[in-house]
């Protein structure tokens, strides 16, 4: 059992005092696969005072100077992306076949995709005398999740080295492990001292002392809506900038100009993609609408993908869905499947853990159908793999339910009319869509509208949330 008693202030690994100590469980058979220290507000401070000492010089430092950096970020990265897969397999449950390409792939994406970013960004203006010009805002607090670990901190980290700001970061308690590595990557890169800072702790304790610290010029968190809101809370007497990627409650629209093959194809795709992760994305198309009069067909496409998931211990070879990350999370999930039966008709599923599996947080694929917005498992995000179908009777009507929620973060539309799908998408509340399943793209922004946050992560777009803007009248650019 790994022991994570020490965090990282000032480009040392410091020893925590007098910290509370709790598990790190592993998923997948429910024991401790780690014990981890928890930080203070004090610890907080330390970590702001040696971001404060490192801004001075690290903003100043040249566009080829964090090039360079980034590059042995990159470098160091790619030599430790087994070690990342390994311990996101263990400490979040995700298989393999997943921690592998997708989760630690992702970290590297969105270093690779900032670096280019960086390469040719505009920090200066020229507007006839006048020169404005992109500083960095200063000292970062992240509060990062542990559903994407590598993803959440790579998108956050690349535009704030590559914009010459500070960090002070707490990763999520649930999967610090992999937190470690990313550390133990940046030191050996040579990240100057006090330039990222990392802190283990929870929420109400170490979260709470970043979010309300005077010392700290902006908030990047990650999470639910529900924690978002108390961050945002504890931010606004310092009147800090707060950046938010929060919950969702995804619609994908599957049109009815689709064959019965083609329509087939978009139900199991969708049915593949809300399994994803084991439901555990904030961008989940959890919510499937599709024609009133082809509801039967949806529910058997849907329930025939459900039923061909494999459920399997995310060691173990082959592209089978792991375990949710805690009992926790266990519990809720079962206990929103349990509302769901009562609510609408269940397809495939239920509650409970799959055959054979009598320990782990193992859930059922589980797909519910004739379900209306007004039921608990349409309007709450669930955050495991259940999705819910919805029946509209005309395109109209489903733009009007896809909207139907306090979330607004992704949308997905399947068809073949290419202008038509242009038109429905222009009228979702949404920060993002996928047409016909296409993939995300880390140079396009992410981020949503309403109660799922508010600004913009991913490419050259990120780097705006790590900028302040400067007007220097009377002047002529630099040549």
């Amino acid at each position: 059992m790994q022991t994570l008693d020490k965090f990282y202030i000032n480009g040392e690994w410091i020893a925590a005092k007098n910290a509370r100590v709790i598990d790190v469980i592993n998923p997948a058979t429910e024991n401790a696969c780690a014990q981890l220290s928890l930080g203070t507000a004090e610890d907080v401070d330390n970590a702001v005072r040696a971001a404060q000492n490192a801004f001075e010089s690290f903003s100043q430092t040249s566009r080829q100077d964090r090039l360079a950096l980034l590059d042995k970020v990159i470098s160091g990265y790619k030599a430790r992306m087994g070690d990342i897969a390994e311990a996101i397999t263990l400490e979040m449950g995700a298989p393999k076949w997943l921690s592998g390409s997708a989760h630690a792939g992702a970290g590297l994406g969105h270093l690779m995709a900032g670096r280019k970013a960086l390469e040719n960004f505009e920090f200066e203006e020229e507007r006839g005398k006048t020169v404005i010009t992109k500083e960095p805002i200063g000292i970062c607090g992240f509060i990062t999740p542990w559903n994407w670990p590598m993803n959440q901190i790579a998108c956050k980290l690349a535009p704030a080295l590559a914009t010459g700001c500070t960090i002070v970061w707490k990763p999520s308690e649930v999967s610090p492990i992999s937190a470690n590595i990313v550390m133990e990557i940046l030191e050996k890169a040579g990240v100057p001292a006090g330039v990222v800072n990392m802190i283990h702790g929870d929420g109400p304790e170490v979260g709470a002392a970043i979010a309300s610290h005077p010392g700290i010029d902006m908030v990047s968190f990650t999470g639910s809506t529900r924690a978002g809101i108390l961050v945002a809370q504890a931010a606004a007497p310092t009147v800090k900038r707060v950046a938010q990627e929060l919950g969702g409650k995804s619609a994908n629209i599957i049109l009815d100009d689709l064959n019965t093959e083609e329509f087939a194809k978009a139900v199991s795709g969708g049915m593949r993609s809300m399994v994803m992760n084991s439901g555990q994305n904030c961008n989940a198309p959890s919510r499937m609408l599709v024609p009133a009069h082809r509801m039967d067909e949806a529910m058997k496409a849907a329930g025939d993908m459900a039923n061909a998931i494999q459920v399997a211990d995310p060691q173990s070879e082959g592209m089978a869905m792991g375990p949710v990350v805690s009992a926790v999370q266990f519990e809720r999930i079962q206990h929103l499947i349990g509302v769901g039966s009562d609510e609408a008709t269940l397809v495939a599923g239920g509650v409970g853990r799959p055959d054979g599996l009598e320990s782990g947080f193992y859930v059922k694929p589980t797909v519910f159908g004739n379900v209306t917005n007004d039921m608990t498992i349409a309007s709450e995000e669930i955050f495991g793999p259940v999705l819910c179908i919805l029946a509209y009777e005309n395109e109209a009507e489903a733009v009007a339910i896809a909207n139907d929620t306090v979330y607004g973060l992704s949308g997905y539309i399947s068809g073949n009319d290419i202008d038509n799908i242009r038109t429905i998408a222009s009228r979702l509340r949404t920060g993002m869509i996928h047409v016909n399943g296409a993939p995300g793209d880390m140079a396009a922004p992410f981020g949503g509208y309403k109660q799922s946050g508010n600004g913009r992560e991913w490419g050259a777009d990120g780097f705006d949330e790590y900028l302040e803007t400067k007007a220097v009248m009377g002047v002529l650019a630099r040549k």
